[in-house]
């Protein structure tokens, strides 16, 4: 089976995942999931593999084979993995869940390797740009920084008491932390740089992105610079689009019926793909603000999408 240069692969409360050609919006390959619905999906950053993280497992599946079950599972989790990612290199992966776990896996030694209590149930996760820091956000409203070097927590903080931090996301230069919470707020924080630890979150901004809950908040890419945009997706059934220069509203992306739960970038920046309750995906373009691709095939909502469009790492 003959790899596309583009990967893009969506999951729904169907228990189905989907892979899909980008540009004409066929659907080549499904693979049914039918232990549980899938919250997230990563694509590994050789391309080989597509992490699905569902109730408690994550299952690894092989992108370029036709079998239908994972190559892999890892099964440590007791409750829901809402956030899955990758090491740079791909070496480890990482997970958070509504168990009130992080944990870190060797993808070449069976087993966790690392866990780390939350003490309140996982809703994101992301790695810091140094690979030497997670970042976590609970459904108590505590924003984590976990130090793998040290193994420990190295700074902690609560930008709202007692509302759920949503989404997290890091500029790529690790100059920028966004968080999004369930009552439709943003918080931008500066990161100072020139440091190895993280743990100085200088406030930089703060503002009613919503009228409802941010599902998910995304930086986009180092290929967009000097366009830096932040998206914000929402129940409100829109995406907006930031310009992080001065946290201004660049565009509102309209078409979707029903909540949208996912987003990811192309690796320019250019387009935005999304996933929504009203079981599509869409392809839109960055500088237009208009969809021109709608991918169908799902038969109830679409909860996460995944897309690697750019080049392997050296080393693969």
């Amino acid at each position: 089976m003959s790899q596309p240069t583009v990967i893009l692969a969506t999951a729904s409360y169907d228990h189905t995942i989907r892979f899909w050609e980008a540009k004409s919006g066929r659907c080549y390959r499904t693979i049914q999931y039918p232990d549980s619905q899938v919250n997230r999906l990563e694509i590994t950053p050789d391309k080989r593999y597509l992490a699905a993280a569902g109730n408690p497992h994550i299952r690894l599946f092989d992108i370029n084979s036709s079998s239908p079950q994972p190559v892999m599972s890892y099964d440590s989790h007791t409750s829901n993995v809402m956030a899955v990612g990758f090491q740079c290199d791909g070496n480890w992966m990482y997970s958070g869940s509504e168990d009130g776990t992080v944990k870190i896996w060797d993808l070449r030694a069976p087993g966790c390797q690392r866990e780390y209590e939350s003490r309140a149930a996982v809703n994101t996760v992301v790695l810091h740009p140094n690979q030497t820091e997670l970042i976590s956000g609970d459904q108590n409203g505590n924003i984590r920084v976990w130090d793998l070097t040290a193994n420990s927590r190295s700074c902690e903080l609560v930008p709202e008491v007692d509302t759920a931090v949503r989404s997290l996301t890091v500029m790529w230069d690790g100059s920028l932390v966004v968080a999004a919470n369930n009552n439709g707020t943003r918080y931008v924080w500066r990161l100072l740089r020139g440091t190895q630890t993280m743990t100085n979150f200088e406030p930089l901004h703060k503002l009613q992105a919503h009228n409802s809950y941010i599902l998910k908040c995304l930086l986009s890419p180092e290929f967009c610079e000097p366009h830096r945009y932040l998206a914000t997706a929402s129940a409100d059934h829109t995406v907006k689009i930031w310009d992080v220069d001065g946290f201004t509203l660049d565009k509102t992306l309209i078409g979707h019926q029903c909540w949208v739960w996912d987003c990811v970038f192309s690796v320019d920046g250019a387009y935005l793909i999304t996933a929504s309750s009203d079981t599509t995906a869409r392809l839109w373009s960055m500088s237009t603000g208009e969809d021109i691709k709608v991918y169908q095939g799902h038969h109830n909502a679409t909860t996460c999408c995944a897309l690697h469009d750019g080049a392997e790492p050296a080393s693969s």
